[in-house]
């Protein structure tokens, strides 16, 4: 019985240990992937990217990996409108996944609904902009305000046309109602 018991113990923690090594395989090939895509798409100022992305974790609620991913999912857009000046690109990706992982964090809005409305304004697809909840419709007469009131506050002129624009007068109105840096903070008193 006792000989039994341990065989049925060593296959059980041989079949976790085969589950182990299988999933670090995997993400180890996400973040190559990722790497990969940064660096592309970052040049000289990936390893700023990188950077950010490991401290994510305590900044954004998120992996590494995550944090890879959702900023190659917006950068062409993001470079494209900062005439492909990846230092400012990398700044501004920083601050918005932030910025998306802060509203998440304050409103209880899922982090998948806020990484696609962010994506769709990557895209000038401002439908999902309601998803932020931070009083404006799903409209891009609502975005032409929203960036509008940014610049009453912020005396910045921002374009509609440029996301990076976008992402910074978002990042704008968040701090102006106090939830910028919430997520950080969490991470710093909290256990979970």
């Amino acid at each position: 019985t006792i000989g039994k018991i341990a065989l049925a113990g060593g296959v059980a923690l041989g079949g976790m240990f085969a589950g182990m090594v299988t999933s670090s395989v995997k993400a180890r090939g996400q973040i190559e992937q990722s790497l990969g895509g940064i660096n592309k798409l970052f040049g000289k100022s990936a390893n700023e990217v990188v950077k950010n992305s490991q401290k994510a974790y305590k900044t954004a609620g998120i992996s590494a990996n995550q944090y890879m991913e959702q900023a190659t999912s917006f950068s062409a857009s993001l470079l494209k409108g900062l005439n492909g000046d990846t230092a400012k690109a990398a700044k501004i990706a920083d601050t918005a996944i932030k910025d998306m992982a802060d509203n998440a964090n304050t409103f209880g809005t899922s982090m998948e609904s806020i990484q696609t409305a962010y994506q769709g304004f990557a895209k000038q697809n401002y439908t999902m902009l309601d998803n932020l909840k931070l009083g404006y419709g799903g409209t891009k007469t609502e975005m032409e305000r929203l960036l509008a009131d940014a610049e009453k506050l912020s005396g910045v002129k921002y374009d509609i046309s440029n996301l990076a624009d976008v992402y910074e007068a978002i990042h704008v109105i968040q701090t102006e109602i106090g939830i910028t840096g919430t997520t950080a903070k969490e991470a710093s008193t909290t256990i979970t």
